[in-house]
């Protein structure tokens, strides 16, 4: 688990900055996804035509956008985790936030679309182990966040 560890209200007021950057993201992943399919039916005629017919600059500003698209999308994910937050698929926009209770450690989990943080999940469970927070874990964390 990493050394930040969020309550509540902290990984609450950080969900406009994170899905900002996870749209970002999610944004330029389509880009790199599509520049990867762009260059490989170039490689594909490239292929198909014995490598006679080469549109050399054609190709280079592909590979070159793909490129420069790929390491937008490795900043992108690098400003999410610098925020101390987890980015578990950037395919549906899941992030967790690391919480701990005492000494329980758990994640707070956001999927792009929900309006605020509603579940949460152990450590060793994943998307399928989502938990709704309830009432009770609000108050434990208000009465943690106390001391």
């Amino acid at each position: 688990m990493p050394e930040e560890t969020f309550d509540l209200g902290q990984a609450e007021r950080l969900l406009p900055q994170v899905e900002r950057l996870l749209r970002a993201a999610i944004e330029v992943k389509q880009q790199v996804s599509g520049l990867a399919q762009e260059q490989a039916r170039q490689i594909e005629r490239i292929v198909m035509q014995g490598g006679s017919q080469v549109d050399i600059p054609r190709y280079s500003r592909v590979n070159r956008s793909k490129e420069e698209s790929a390491s937008r999308l490795h900043q992108a994910v690098e400003e999410i985790e610098n925020l101390g937050c987890l980015l578990k698929d950037l395919d549906i926009g899941l992030i967790d936030f690391p919480c701990r209770l005492g000494e329980r450690e758990f994640y707070l989990c956001w999927k792009l679309g929900e309006p605020n943080i509603q579940f949460w999940h152990n450590t060793d469970e994943g998307f399928a182990g989502r938990k709704r927070i309830d009432e009770k874990l609000i108050q434990q964390l208000q009465r943690s966040c106390a001391h």
